[in-house]
């Protein structure tokens, strides 16, 4: 929702791949991928809405390049809609390689859906965002 420059914004999480995570190929699984997805994508969800957040979706899932054993791979998170219930994250995936002449590579993004729950996984409102804020 702001506006930042490539070289200001900063990861949600980083994360160097290990060789449990791959799979017959070589590369990483995509679900481990998948899976930092989710966890990156509720840092900022979590800043727009204290509480319980459940993950209903993640959309537009795309794989742009393999990710490999020994990389650095870095999760930027941007929330790019807040609902009355829910809050949309986009998150884009970069690897670098290990080694002095590593360049960064965009690998993965998606947009993951978030939904403020109760304790009975009801959806509820964002403070602010409900009937009562209008």
């Amino acid at each position: 929702m702001t506006e930042t420059s490539a070289a200001d914004r900063q990861p949600a999480i980083r994360v160097i791949m290990m060789p449990k995570d791959t799979n017959a190929l070589g590369t990483i699984f995509g679900g481990i991928i998948l899976s930092y997805i989710d966890q990156a994508g509720a840092v900022p969800a979590y800043q727009v809405a204290a509480g319980r957040l459940v993950t209903v979706a993640m959309r537009e899932v795309v794989f742009h390049a393999p990710v490999r054993v020994g990389d650095l791979v870095s999760f930027y998170a941007e929330v790019t809609r807040v609902g009355t219930t829910s809050v949309t994250v986009h998150v884009t995936v970069e690897a670098e390689p290990h080694g002095p002449a590593a360049q960064k590579v965009l690998v993965t993004e998606a947009d993951v859906v978030y939904v403020h729950v109760d304790a009975d996984n009801n959806p509820i409102a964002i403070p602010g965002r409900g009937p009562e804020a209008r």
